[in-house]
């Protein structure tokens, strides 16, 4: 039951004491201890975590022993600590990350936003609702500019926690003693942000995510490279038919005007896929394109150098239409290893179930060297994924697959003057925002992996 109060939803008590649930998971960068025997830096990140806590409990009707909140203090050094981690993160209710230079340069930083932000996507394309559930923290202020894409885009006020809090951050407010009272201020008002937006959103648990397969939601990170702040461009392409242009035997429920409301998971989500996988690879630091195949004018010639990697979505009715399936073969026949091949496929879609060994046997005769080249994921995604979970969890490995590729095939231009003192270099409009967060290799001409067959038809 919930209760409108004011224009604003609250979740009833007895409602809320029912959920046990953490309200908030704080998400921060270990700091290194400086000198042997030096104090731990991060015993201020757990002063505030109490402090939080206290208030949480204070605001709320939680019985005693509730988790208020979580932090990893305890287990990071300790068996099973991923695990753990990922349990709290698939319940939590907010997620609270601590910005500073450190956390946007961590791994499992990224790990942990990646892991949060799939279920704020689930919950909006399953309810059609927009979830927010991040609310950001300054513990270190960082420059808007060195933020990546995923912390950009928040919509946040910091500067209702105090103007001081905005130029010196929660670490400045908490090691001075005469802004004892801006603290406190900061550590209140943030506290009743977590309140609310875990009453008024309501995202729901989700499965625990496995960590050894979690990108981070900051990119992929490169030692030898400056970070790279800036989305880097994909373009999502979805060929499937509208409700206007259904072949026999298909239902237009799960369509729309254009291709790109197709929606193959209806009716467990109520969300365009192209939308959804658009929020997914934001959180991967991307900025998406959404075009129609039906409607892309980009020529097929494998000899024109790529601007950007590429997802092409397949809906296997699309295979029905002699034209569409012409042009789908015409491209498997071209060699652009830069382009992932996503099958959708919804093992609870009693007419897709119906014509399925049909559909399948289509798709192996017009996209072969697809369905066979490429990493084990990219060729699982090429076959069927069979639930928006499953589309989810299998999105990032063959983004990161275009990506790779893209890399090896985009445009090189020889240093001027004949020196072959530097190596080619990519260039073009989406060539530096690669740059900076992708292994480019020595040479183009390179053996590729044992996994990357994608070249193996050149």
């Amino acid at each position: 039951m919930f209760i409108q109060d004011g224009g604003r939803v609250h979740a009833s008590s007895q409602q809320r004491a029912a959920d046990h649930r953490p309200y908030f998971f704080l998400s921060y960068a270990h700091t290194p201890r400086y000198g042997a025997g030096g104090p731990d830096p991060d015993m201020w990140v757990e002063r505030l975590f109490r402090d939080l806590c206290g208030h949480v409990m204070a605001m709320t009707d939680l019985p005693a022993g509730a988790p208020a909140g979580f932090m990893d203090r305890e287990i990071r050094s300790g068996e099973g600590w991923s695990e753990r981690l990922a349990e709290v993160l698939a319940t939590c209710r907010v997620f609270v990350p601590l910005f500073s230079p450190r956390y946007f340069a961590s791994e499992m930083c990224g790990k942990e936003w990646f892991a949060f932000a799939q279920r704020e996507i689930y919950h909006q394309a399953k309810s059609n609702r927009l979830a927010e559930a991040i609310v950001p923290a300054l513990w270190v202020p960082v420059p808007p500019e060195q933020l990546p894409g995923p912390a950009e885009r928040l919509q946040f006020n910091h500067r209702a926690f105090g103007d001081r809090y905005v130029t010196d951050g929660l670490y400045g407010l908490i090691k001075l003693r005469i802004f004892a009272e801006e603290y406190e201020r900061a550590v209140y008002e943030l506290a009743k942000r977590i309140v609310s937006v875990a009453d008024t959103t309501g995202v729901g648990p989700s499965r625990p995510l496995d960590y050894r397969q979690a990108p981070s939601a900051f990119g992929t990170p490169d030692p030898a490279r400056p970070r790279s702040t800036g989305p880097r461009p994909i373009q999502l392409t979805v060929a499937a038919p509208t409700r206007h242009d259904l072949p026999p035997g298909r239902g237009p429920e799960y369509y729309g005007d254009m291709p790109q409301d197709w929606n193959p998971y209806y009716p467990e989500a109520h969300r365009p896929l192209a939308y959804v996988a658009r929020d997914l690879v934001r959180t991967l630091n991307y900025q998406a394109t959404i075009a129609s195949f039906d409607h892309d004018s980009t020529p097929l010639d494998s000899k024109q150098p790529p601007t950007r990697p590429e997802l092409l979505i397949i809906d296997r009715w699309a295979l029905e239409d002699d034209e569409r399936r012409e042009r789908l073969a015409a491209f498997d026949a071209e060699n652009r290893p830069w382009v992932s091949v996503v099958v959708p496929w919804n093992r609870d879609d009693h007419q897709s179930r119906g014509a399925e060994n049909e559909l399948s046997a289509k798709l192996e005769q017009t996209l072969p060297t697809k369905l066979s080249q490429g990493r084990a994921a990219c060729r699982a995604a090429a076959r069927g994924v069979p639930s928006m979970e499953a589309f989810g969890q299998i999105l990032p490995q063959v983004v990161e697959a275009a990506a790779q590729q893209y890399l090896r095939h985009a445009q090189v231009y020889p240093p001027a003057g004949g020196s072959h003192t530097e190596r080619p270099r990519l260039r073009g409009p989406m060539a530096a925002e690669y740059a900076t967060t992708h292994y480019i290799p020595d040479t183009l001409d390179h053996a590729p992996d044992a996994e990357d067959t994608d070249d193996s038809q050149s």
